[in-house]
């Protein structure tokens, strides 16, 4: 059940940055669940991959390497769904960044519930 919720938290992340920033695009909200899917997946399986080739880099530059790592996770996810649409490599960085802070205050809201509910 706690997975169901999360993965409609980031759905309703996606649709929202969509909404508000130019380059990105989502045809719908079950596109947007879609989106949330797909990048719960790359993160789970291709994210670790990229981390451990790329080290080197993210240890010289202090692990800021990881916004580009982030970056194209969500132009892979352009690349796999339809719906979904990103116009450049920096509207993706900034989609990810926006995308990690809101879904951060999100989910700080469903552990703060969690909390008053015990």
């Amino acid at each position: 059940m706690n997975l169901i919720i999360r993965l409609l938290l980031n759905a309703i992340a996606v649709f929202a940055l969509a909404n508000i920033l130019n380059g990105v695009t989502v045809d719908g909200y079950t596109t947007a669940v879609i989106v949330a899917i797909v990048l719960s997946i790359l993160n789970l399986i291709v994210k670790p991959i990229l981390v451990i080739l790329t080290l080197p880099i993210t240890i010289i530059t202090l692990g800021l390497f990881m916004f580009v790592i982030n970056a194209c996770i969500i132009l892979l996810a352009d690349k796999f769904i339809d719906g979904f649409a990103v116009s450049s490599f920096w509207t993706a960085m900034l989609f990810s960044v926006l995308l990690c802070v809101l879904q951060s205050l999100l989910h700080s809201f469903l552990k703060a519930d969690k909390k008053s509910s015990n």
